[in-house]
């Protein structure tokens, strides 16, 4: 059975590309999905205005992608892509031509806004559903996003400083990933992170950083690790090494968890 799959894998390498799924995708797919609308628009638009800013009738290709990816009912395993592209393209083709909203990988709450999807049975071909899964794999390492470069929070010699005030208080350093449109961010900001409880919890065991990710970047070489999330949580210890990523918004008692986890 692995010898099948690793053949069947170099057969489908042999054709199938990111830029060709890119133009199936545009072609046949495009109609009704948007590409790209940065993450925290997408928030905000569910989240706070109930689709009204931007009346979204599909998830976009970066919602998609996320869902596939990073998301709760995520599609295989992304250390073996080779694998994971096989399963992406049996979810298409099973999702596309018996879709059912049960079976989607979407946020439920976002799917309430959609209508029921016809099937695409016969529109896509087989050779379509490989481009179109080397296009969502692969589409995070080819987005190319009209971004400003943001300063670093701290400069070196910042980093090197706080550094030696963890080493010396024998504290880890909390980095949190924040943004004045994010909605989740206002909620724990509200909800969890103001608590006494937490507060002080925090401040005994950790040395809180907080960067608005609309003005500065993340510090420690951080920013490559970050999945344009917010909120985002990272703890980094006295050398500057990341030990522990969480991305998105927690509840007083799964945060709480987080804290002491990291402490051990």
């Amino acid at each position: 059975m692995r010898l099948i799959l690793i053949i069947l894998i170099f057969v489908l390498n042999l054709y199938a590309t990111y830029e060709d799924g890119k133009k199936i995708f545009e072609q046949k797919c495009a109609s009704c999905h948007k590409e790209y609308i940065p993450l925290n628009l997408i928030k905000e638009n569910y989240f706070e205005k109930d689709n009204t800013l931007l009346n979204l009738k599909t998830p976009t290709a970066n919602m998609i992608v996320w869902a596939m990816m990073d998301g709760p009912k995520k599609i295989g395993d992304p250390n073996e892509p080779d694998i994971q592209v096989l399963e992406i393209e049996k979810f298409l083709k099973d999702y596309l031509e018996n879709p059912d909203r049960f079976n989607a990988i979407c946020d439920d709450t976002v799917m309430n806004y959609y209508d029921n999807k016809p099937s695409m049975k016969g529109e896509l071909t087989n050779e379509d559903y490989v481009n179109l899964s080397y296009y969502f794999l692969d589409y995070k390492a080819n987005l190319k996003e009209d971004l400003v470069v943001k300063e670093p929070l701290l400069k070196t010699e910042e980093e090197k400083q706080l550094l030696n005030k963890a080493k010396n208080e024998s504290k880890k350093i909390l980095i949190y990933a924040t943004s004045k449109t994010c909605f989740f961010c206002k909620k724990m900001d509200k909800e969890v992170l103001s608590l006494s409880e937490i507060k002080d919890f925090s401040d005994k065991n950790y040395i809180f950083v907080e960067v608005d990710m609309e003005n500065s970047s993340l510090p420690f070489d951080l920013q490559k690790e970050y999945k344009k999330i917010t909120p985002s949580f990272f703890i980094v210890d006295e050398k500057g090494n990341l030990n522990n990523q969480y991305p998105g918004s927690w509840s007083k008692k799964d945060y709480m968890d987080i804290l002491k986890k990291n402490l051990k």
